[in-house]
């Protein structure tokens, strides 16, 4: 049992007598207190005044608060690289540099958010612009993950104005992963030997410049630029705007180029580059134009073409715009290592080598088209983009729609005789329709909430902003007419330049020119997703629309104003337009006895025709009795819908199919790319199937009659006058030899063996058959050809001859050496990193090498996406290529898997382009069941016909 307690009597009689004195006393003290309260009552203290709590914690989405913006920046560079690597020496790979960033603010503020990534921030400091006063740092914070520059401040900044100095102190590594400030190397010939160079770049859009120096790195935010980049003596620096001072520092090893403030602007459009090359240069009123290279190929005359037509093509603009190239010098820059085709910093645009350097001889036509369409596209930037840029990456069709759109422009005047204009259907709308009409696609315009992340950005960059946004403006020019287009245009780069704007804007503009409701008519087409397909019976006159989707299912329920130019067999062309969805009558479309219409003459409207059976029929009949009769580009076009309405089961692919057979006596370059475009989607499908056998026998025997017509300058190794003509001998020889046309190969191996063991001193093939022979001989040769091709390859020092070989690499049909290939694009001394994904894809594109690619790119998916997850080359189009071909549920299940594997961080910008692959697998495995006999039962019996 527990233990008790026990006190004795006594104690407890002195115990209670205490505690009852005790609380007499409590009592006496309580009555006097009280008496003292009632004579002095006391006085209440004052109330605290009530703080504004620091706030703490990231916005709450990853764009910057609208409380501060940024007027103007100084920048000081260094990076440490040697450019000429002395002996003995480590190659440094780091930069260092400050930066001192005056906002205004207008809106209280504890917090200064700005963006950085990857930097060690060693100093931070804060100081009232006018009274020098320094506001002291809490702390601040880099989250990489969210690329926010937190600082912390003690004191509240009062939004009423008043400008800030923000200097911070930091330190990078110079990567060589062709984003932000980055290295490359190259080799340069030197008393006869080859010595390595180095160089440093850079590369800002869409979120690098946040990897150079903290900055507010948003397109709105735009600002003056005060760059200083410190390097290393005997080299030369080059930024945005001309070099105002150049002066050593630290005795004679350092040099201290200060350049003049460039005009208000984004940072995604700041550029730095430290080297040894030479230049090339012109004036332009009073401008300094400059074409910087490698010095051999400025010396071997490499940039005398860019050189020519810059001039040519600035001054275009000019008189289009009605407004001057604003700065007062341009440089270009061809690099051995850039990311994208191109890049339209102002004043110093960058481009890779194969799209600025031209040499006659050796580079081909289609290369010095590539260099022509490239310049006038980052041209037209200086005006679409960075004189007038988007507010958010949302709109970032107003600024890569234009620049692609107005290159064709701007090259169709410098070389006429090209007819490049025409080439405009083929090379922008067919191609982006085909991925338009898929339910992953994306309106032209988003909303600004849908892109946030660098992923959201960088899926931006794809050919619905492109080509599509060039194809719409496209539309609208026809629409208008191409002078008041223009009239509009002025008015919007007048109106906003040094400014931001979105597409409503463009449109206000629009309007005002042509004094018709534009922006009602065109918000139909860039904020809706996919484009509309529109059916036409020609018996009843009735017309409806629908979006067009290759994988059908109930109607959408969009509906476009449609831009209408169509002709009948009376060869007399009407211009009318489709506002409703229909099916609503319309007696012009009717046609009568053995007439025909033909709808969207010049494939001038983003859109599909589709016809009565009759009326396919007599289309069809006009073809092969008289096809002059038809439009070029409208039998390109023709073509096109077909089968691209067969897939999405509008019509039979009989019918489909039937289009091409008129190619026999079809000369020109259009029908024919536009077929073997449409008839490449049956290769893919069927060249692992019984399929293949009849459809090579049908091509072979189409292709025949054109083969022999170019016959004679292939024989001879000369090529036509035409530049379509050029290319389409280029058709006729890949198809035929593609398709074992016994000559065709015998030609190619010769031409490729005389060039192998030196027969007649050098090589005779002309530059435009070089890509189509080369692969054409590796594809039928062996182990020795591919070595030799190689070896070419690892010698060539034109870039553009380096593309034909390595693409002709991929031709070989011996799986060790495609395997050997693939592995050589994980060494960068081997394959550039520039050059991976087109490699892969290449390979990808050869039967013998499709699955070996695809199992390479999953085995090396980490070292891949690391390499370009960041930049602005997205792998989406190493996915869209690779998997192409894929048209059976274990391939679906395979991509399914992938996509399972890695979350939305893992696959970043891919995501979109993954969905797009699933979505177009599914479409095929659905198509290649419904269709394959009867594609094999019409080849046949084609191939049957003499």
């Amino acid at each position: 049992m527990a233990k008790g307690v026990y006190i004795s009597k006594s104690l407890a009689i002195a115990t209670g007598v205490l505690t009852l004195s005790a609380l007499g006393g409590i009592v006496v003290m309580i009555t006097m207190y009280q008496m003292q309260i009632e004579k002095n009552p006391p006085v209440r203290p004052p109330r605290p005044v009530p703080t504004t709590p620091i706030p703490t914690g990231l916005p709450p989405t990853l764009r910057l608060p609208d409380n501060l913006i940024p007027e103007s920046y100084e920048v000081n560079l260094q990076p440490y690289l040697y450019v000429e690597l002395p002996n003995a020496t480590e190659q440094v790979y780091i930069f260092e540099g400050n930066s001192t960033v005056r906002f205004k603010c207008v809106k209280d503020t504890w917090t200064i958010f700005l963006h950085a990534l990857d930097l060690s921030i060693e100093k931070v400091l804060v100081t009232h612009s006018n009274t020098r006063e320094n506001i002291e740092v809490e702390r601040y914070t880099l989250h990489n993950d969210s690329h926010f520059f937190e600082i912390l401040l003690k004191k509240r900044l009062v939004g009423n104005g008043d400008y800030y100095d923000l200097f911070t102190k930091f330190k990078g590594e110079l990567l060589d992963d062709l984003t932000g400030l980055y290295t490359s190397q190259y080799t340069e010939i030197s008393d006869g030997e080859e010595e390595k160079r180095f160089l440093v770049a850079s590369q800002m859009q869409a979120t690098e410049a946040r990897k150079v120096f903290p900055c507010f790195d948003e397109p709105a935010m735009k600002a003056v630029f005060n760059i200083t980049i410190i390097h290393r003596a005997k080299t030369k620096a080059l930024s945005n705007a001309r070099s105002d001072n150049e002066r050593y520092v630290d005795g004679d090893m350092w040099v201290a180029t200060t350049f003049a403030p460039t005009p208000i602007m984004s940072t995604y459009l700041l550029a730095f580059t430290v080297n040894t090359f030479l230049r090339e240069s012109d004036k332009h009123d009073d401008k300094e134009i400059s074409i910087w290279a490698r010095p051999e190929a400025v010396t071997a005359g490499h940039a005398a073409y860019a050189m020519n037509i810059t001039v040519k093509i600035l001054s275009f603009y000019e008189n289009k715009f009605n407004l001057k190239y604003p700065l007062n010098k341009l440089d270009q820059m061809a690099l051995p290592d850039f990311s994208a085709g191109a890049m339209e910093n102002w004043g110093l645009t960058m481009y890779r080598e194969s799209a600025l350097l031209y040499k006659e001889g050796v580079s081909s036509p289609s290369d010095k088209e590539w260099v022509a369409i490239v310049i006038a596209h980052e041209l037209a930037h200086q005006w679409f983009g960075n004189l007038v840029t988007m507010n958010w990456w949302n709109n970032l069709w107003l600024s890569e729609g234009f620049a692609t759109y107005l290159s064709y422009l701007g090259v169709n005047d410098i070389e006429p005789t090209w007819r490049i204009r025409d080439m405009f259907v083929l090379k922008e709308i067919h191609p982006v329709m085909e991925l338009d009409s898929l339910n992953a696609s994306h309106p032209l315009s988003l909303k600004e909430s849908e892109v946030e992340t660098t992923s959201d950005i960088l899926g931006l960059f794809d050919s619905i902003t492109y080509n599509k946004g060039a194809a719409v403006l496209r539309m609208l020019s026809t629409y208008m007419g191409e002078e008041k287009f223009f009239e509009g245009l002025r008015s919007y780069l007048e109106k906003y330049k040094y400014k931001t704007a979105d597409t409503a804007d463009l449109w206000k503009c629009l309007d005002e020119a042509t004094h018709e409701k534009i922006e009602s008519m065109m918000t139909t087409w860039t904020e809706q997703v996919g484009y509309p397909v529109i059916n036409i019976n020609t018996t009843t006159g009735e017309i409806s629309q629908e979006q067009f989707l290759l994988k059908r299912g109930e109607d959408t329920g969009l509906e476009w104003q449609i831009p209408i130019i169509y002709m009948k067999s009376d060869f007399i062309q009407h211009i009318t337009s489709l506002k409703e969805k229909g099916p609503v009558r319309m007696p012009i479309y009717e046609v009568t006895d053995d007439g025909w219409l033909l709808v969207n003459i010049n494939c001038s409207g983003y859109y599909r025709v589709n016809y009565d059976e009759q009326n396919w029929n007599r289309l069809i009949d006009q073809l092969e009795s008289n096809h002059q009769a038809i439009p070029l580009i409208n039998r390109g076009q023709l073509i096109d819908d077909a089968f691209n309405l067969a897939r999405a089961k509008y019509i039979n692919v009989s019918l489909a199919l039937s289009t091409t057979k008129y190619l026999i006596n079809e000369t020109e370059y259009i029908p024919w790319e536009s077929a073997l475009n449409n008839l490449g989607y049956f290769i893919l499908m069927f060249d692992r199937s019984e399929v293949y056998g009849p459809m090579q026998k049908y091509l072979r025997k189409q292709v025949d009659p054109l083969y022999k017509y170019f016959q004679e300058y292939t024989d001879n190794a000369t090529v036509p006058d035409i530049l379509s003509d050029q290319y389409n001998q280029i058709n006729a020889i890949s198809v035929a030899c593609s398709n074992g046309l016994t000559e065709c190969t015998d030609m190619a191996t010769k031409l490729f063996n005389e060039w192998k063991n030196g027969e007649n001193g050098t090589n005779r093939i002309p530059p435009n058959l070089k890509s189509t022979i080369y692969c054409n001989a590796i594809a039928v040769g062996n182990e020795d050809d591919w070595d030799f091709a190689w070896k070419q390859y690892k010698e060539a020092t034109i870039a553009t001859e380096q593309d034909v070989l390595r693409y002709a690499l991929s031709c070989t049909k011996i799986i060790w050496l495609l395997n050997r290939y693939l592995e050589y694009t994980l060494d960068p001394n081997k394959i550039r990193k520039m050059d991976v994904v087109s490699t892969i894809n290449y390979i990808a594109r050869n039967v013998a090498g499709q699955a070996l690619a695809w199992d390479f790119i999953r085995s090396q998916w980490n070292y891949i996406s690391q390499l370009y997850g960041g930049g602005i080359i997205s792998v989406g189009s190493l996915i869209d290529d690779v998997t192409e071909r894929f048209s059976t549920d274990f391939e679906l299940q395979q991509l399914k898997q992938f996509r399972s594997e890695f979350d939305e961080d893992g696959l970043g910008p891919t995501t979109r382009a993954l969905d797009q692959a699933i979505e177009r697998t599914e479409a095929n495995i659905k198509w290649v069941k419904e269709n394959k006999q009867t594609v094999l039962n019409w080849f046949t019996e084609q191939a049957l016909v003499h």
